[in-house]
């Protein structure tokens, strides 16, 4: 993917008319496990959504999209996410398949709850 997009918004514009319906739908299900508390920003030259810190980031490739929501959300969820490929902080979901609701907001709800243990510390 070319680099040069400043927001999700560009950086969505950049894939086919059939990435960007699951990008949207992606963002959509993001925003809505956290509603009117996430903050859209680039940082590793990916879409992330922010509250406080990373909560979890995204990215197209050819043959996938690539969910970064860090080491002990998929490890917490490596059940659910027993049948995709997996790494210590990414999640790859192939690009002919429907992204899955639940997955998505259970990662987005996992990392706040973690950082708001963590503020209470």
């Amino acid at each position: 993917m070319k680099s040069g997009f400043s927001n999700i918004d560009e950086y969505i514009a950049l894939s086919t008319e059939e990435i960007q319906l699951k990008l949207r739908e992606l963002r959509k299900l993001i925003h809505n496990a956290a509603p009117n508390l996430l903050t859209e920003k680039i940082s590793y030259q990916m879409p992330t959504f922010w509250y406080q810190t990373n909560i979890i980031h995204f990215a197209v490739y050819k043959n996938h999209i690539g969910i970064y929501p860090g080491s002990k959300a998929i490890e917490f969820y490596k059940e659910q996410l027993s049948h995709y490929k997996t790494s210590k902080g990414a999640i790859q979901i192939p690009i002919n398949e429907k992204i899955q609701k639940k997955i998505i907001q259970n990662l987005v709800k996992f990392n706040i709850s973690d950082l708001k243990e963590k503020i209470k510390k």
